[in-house]
């Protein structure tokens, strides 16, 4: 393993002998800092015995320590000991539907031995409107007071930046109610969110799919892009869901809004959404399980993040895994997310890396990129996900020395401490 890339090497030799940048938290004593910006033939950028310096919330030098320490002013930092631990970018859910009310855990107990219709006769509600009607039911402060738990075990877990969705609300009052518990978790919390809204995830029960339709594309996007809760539009384009016409229009009625496009796609059939996701150059097409090899060259090459969720595959027992080797072979950027969500409650990224690892063909290499910077892209984040002068701090420490002994130990946390913007906000 090289101990720096050729950039970082430049930049540090440049520096040496200019005026010292001044800091405010020093990391040292890393087995290794992985900086997720590819460099010469390491694709995720290791610096052996690696320092990070970070000044206000910004990185400003990563290097080996004799290098960070020759260009920068240590003189009150906080100096971090990473105990030959490994340091690397804080993760990036690139997918969650964080906010729900109510819990589905007995249809998850049901679902393990029983079949969706054996379920429905015990009484026991299930799916996506399940959760509606417990969403609808819950106020503000319900809800955000149930999202907290779920928040905070996401950091101890090592996630800095979390994207969550709206969608479990189905009415105009009820879709803004959870982009407005986006909103104060992102107030008042450590953990940075990205708001996406998805008032497009079902049809209620109480109108038919057109009707609804007509209502989230001439009542709901205006609501939200006027109150300015969300940054990205997403759509559930999928059998029984919404079709690519439905898709289309809601998509575009968002671009027309000033709301980034995102997409579900191919989850449980091919409708076409990967190839709609393309032409509108969507920021993500998530899911993606039965998408066809000119999908996936479409949406590479119009610059189409494509979003893994092991977890919720493993809680679902999808019936067609994804190969994601073959994402990354079609020049794809390769994005990872927990789908936290009633229907699959999983707040690990360790543990999605390892099962994308394991069940989906990834590289541990290529798994951590899609946990980082892979998701940073998914989610239109400018200097997250990696570990380079200029960049976001945000940062972790783990308890390993090495990112095949993350990989290696399935279900193990090795999270030791977290920073968010330059500040320690966990162990």
């Amino acid at each position: 393993r090289p101990n720096r890339c050729w950039k970082r090497h430049s930049w540090a030799e440049q520096m040496t002998g200019v005026h010292r940048q001044q800091t405010d938290l020093l990391v040292v004593g890393a087995s290794e800092v992985i900086t997720c910006e590819p460099g010469g033939y390491d694709p995720i950028g290791r610096v052996t015995g690696g320092a990070v310096a970070v000044a206000g919330d910004s990185v400003v030098a990563v290097g080996t320590e004799s290098e960070v320490r020759a260009v920068v002013d240590t003189t009150g930092a906080r100096v971090i000991d990473a105990r030959g631990g490994v340091v690397a970018p804080g993760f990036v859910d690139a997918h969650t539907h964080l906010v729900f009310g109510g819990s589905r855990v007995r249809e998850y107990a049901s679902r393990l031995t029983r079949t969706k219709e054996e379920t429905i006769a015990l009484g026991i509600p299930v799916g996506i409107l399940a959760s509606v009607e417990a969403t609808r039911a819950a106020t503000v402060d319900d809800l955000a007071q149930a999202a907290v738990p779920r928040l905070d075990e996401m950091l101890a877990h090592g996630t800095t930046t979390v994207e969550s969705k709206s969608g479990y609300g189905l009415t105009v009052a009820d879709e803004i109610k959870l982009l407005e518990v986006n909103r104060l978790l992102d107030q008042s919390h450590p953990i940075q969110l990205v708001s996406t809204f998805m008032g497009a995830h079902d049809v209620p029960p109480e109108m038919d799919r057109s009707t609804y339709v007509e209502q989230v594309v001439s009542e709901q996007i205006p609501e939200v892009a006027e109150r300015q809760l969300a940054l990205f539009c997403d759509v559930f384009c999928d059998e029984g869901y919404f079709t690519p016409h439905d898709a289309r229009r809601v998509l575009e009625a968002g671009l027309a809004a000033g709301l980034a496009p995102k997409i579900h796609a191919e989850q449980y059939a091919w409708t076409g959404g990967a190839l709609l996701a393309a032409e509108l150059k969507c920021s993500s097409a998530d899911h993606l399980n039965f998408a066809r090899a000119d999908d996936l060259e479409a949406l590479a090459g119009a610059g189409v993040a494509a979003v893994l969720m092991p977890l919720i595959d493993f809680a679902v027992k999808h019936p067609r895994p994804i190969d994601a080797s073959e994402w990354c072979r079609s020049g794809l950027t390769v994005a990872l997310g927990t789908d936290m969500c009633p229907g699959g409650y999983a707040a690990s990224m360790p543990l999605a890396i390892q099962f994308a690892c394991r069940g989906n063909g990834l590289s541990p290499e290529q798994a951590l990129l899609a946990a980082t910077s892979g998701a940073a892209h998914a989610c239109g984040l400018e200097g997250h996900g990696r570990l380079t002068a200029g960049a976001v701090a945000d940062l972790q420490i783990w308890n390993v020395e090495t990112l095949d002994d993350m990989v290696y130990r399935t279900g193990h946390n090795p999270v030791r401490q977290v920073v968010k913007r330059g500040k320690v906000v966990h162990g």
